[in-house]
C-alpha cells in the first residue's frame, strides 16, 4: 500500500552525493517511486535545483540545494520479512564484508532487484536483513539465473569508486559457463555488436547494436560439450550468453538462447538452472587500497554434472 509523502524536503549537497546524477540521487531518496515518475517530476520543473530546473542528467555539485516535492512512497514495511527462507539464506551467502560493500554468492533464481512482477531480489532481501545499514545499494548487475560474485556497496563513496572502475574496464569478472559442443580454441574474443529488443526481452548480434567484447578460455572438453571461462569487458544485457550463442556454442539451460537437444541432455544429467557463474571478481578496494580478488564457490548442483561428465 502506497502512502503520500506531504512535506517538501531541501537537501543540502555535502562532498558525499558530489558529481552523482540528479535522477539516481532522487530514487535513492524516494524509494518505491517508480523510475517513469521520477523524470516526470524532473522534467516538470517539480525538483528543482537552487531554486531552477534541471535535467535528469544534471551531476550535483557540492553546496547544491535540491528540493524534492511531495510524491507517492512506498514504505518501508515493503520490504519482505527477513523471516522468510529465501531472505534468510543470503546471510550465509555472503563471501565478503567490510565497512563499505557486501559481496555475495548470488544464488541461481534470485533476481538481483523487485519488479516487472517480483516482489522482492537480492537488494530488497539485504535491505530487510541488515535495517540497521543506512545505505544499500547494487554496484551491477547480474541475470536472475545466473549465480556468483554480486557486489553491493554499504556507502556512497564505495558505489562511486566501483562504479568509475566498471566506466574505466578495470574491474574483472570471470565466468564459468558449460556450454555445447567444442568451442574452438581460436575463438578466444569475441565482439559482436550487440542490440536490445525491449519488446521481446531478448538481445541480438546486430550492426545497429552496441560494441561488446568478450574473452574465451577453454577450461575443460568434455564429451558434446565444452567448460569455458569467460570474461565481459564491456558490460551488456546477457552479453556472455549471446556472444556464445553467437559461435554455435549455447550455454546449457539458457531459457533464451539454447539449444532445446543439448539443454535436454544436460537436464537428463539432472542440470535445472542455466549453466553461468560468476567464479571471481577482481577490483581495487579504494579504502584498503589494493586489488582484490574474491571468488564465489560454484553451486553443488553445477560441479555433480561436471564430476558425471568428466566420469563418461
Amino acid at each position: 500500500m502506497e502512502q503520500i509523502n506531504h512535506s517538501v524536503r531541501i537537501i543540502d549537497i555535502s562532498q558525499e552525493n558530489a558529481q552523482q546524477r540528479i535522477d539516481n540521487f532522487l530514487r535513492l531518496h524516494l524509494k518505491g517511486v517508480p523510475k517513469s515518475m521520477i523524470y516526470r517530476i524532473v522534467r516538470k520543473g517539480e525538483v528543482r535545483v537552487n531554486k531552477k530546473r534541471i535535467k535528469p542528467d544534471y551531476k550535483l555539485q557540492v553546496g547544491d540545494s535540491v528540493r524534492i516535492p511531495p510524491v507517492r512512497v512506498t514504505p518501508d514495511n515493503a520490504l519482505p520479512s527477513p523471516k522468510l527462507n529465501s531472505i534468510k539464506n543470503l546471510a550465509s551467502e555472503i563471501v565478503y564484508e567490510d565497512d563499505g560493500l557486501i559481496i555475495l554468492n548470488k544464488p541461481s533464481g534470485l533476481a538481483v532487484h523487485g519488479g516487472s512482477g517480483l516482489d522482492f531480489g537480492v537488494i530488497e532481501g539485504l535491505r530487510a536483513l541488515r535495517p540497521d545499514v543506512r545505505f544499500l545499494e547494487l554496484a551491477h548487475r547480474l541475470d536472475k539465473a545466473t549465480s556468483g560474485c554480486l557486489l553491493i556497496a554499504k556507502k556512497r563513496s564505495m558505489l562511486r569508486a566501483l562504479h568509475e572502475q566498471l566506466r574505466q574496464k578495470t574491474m574483472k569478472k570471470q565466468y564459468f559457463a558449460l556450454v555445447k559442443g567444442q568451442w574452438d580454441k581460436k575463438d578466444r574474443l569475441v565482439k559482436e555488436p550487440l542490440l536490445k529488443i525491449p519488446q521481446d526481452s531478448v538481445v541480438k548480434v546486430s550492426p545497429q547494436g552496441k560494441p561488446s567484447e568478450t574473452h574465451f578460455k577453454i577450461i575443460q572438453r568434455y564429451q558434446g560439450c565444452t567448460l569455458v571461462e569467460a570474461s565481459p569487458v564491456t558490460g551488456r544485457t546477457h552479453q556472455i550468453r549471446v556472444h556464445s550463442a553467437c559461435k554455435g556454442h549455447n550455454i546449457a539451460c539458457d531459457e533464451r538462447y539454447g539449444d532445446s537437444e543439448f539443454d535436454t541432455q544436460m537436464k537428463g544429467l539432472g542440470l535445472n538452472r542455466l549453466f553461468l557463474h560468476a567464479a571471481h571478481i577482481t577490483f581495487f578496494h579504494p579504502v584498503l587500497e589494493k586489488k582484490m580478488t574474491i571468488s564465489a564457490p560454484i553451486d553443488p548442483r553445477l560441479q555433480a554434472l561436471l564430476d558425471q561428465l568428466q566420469r563418461s
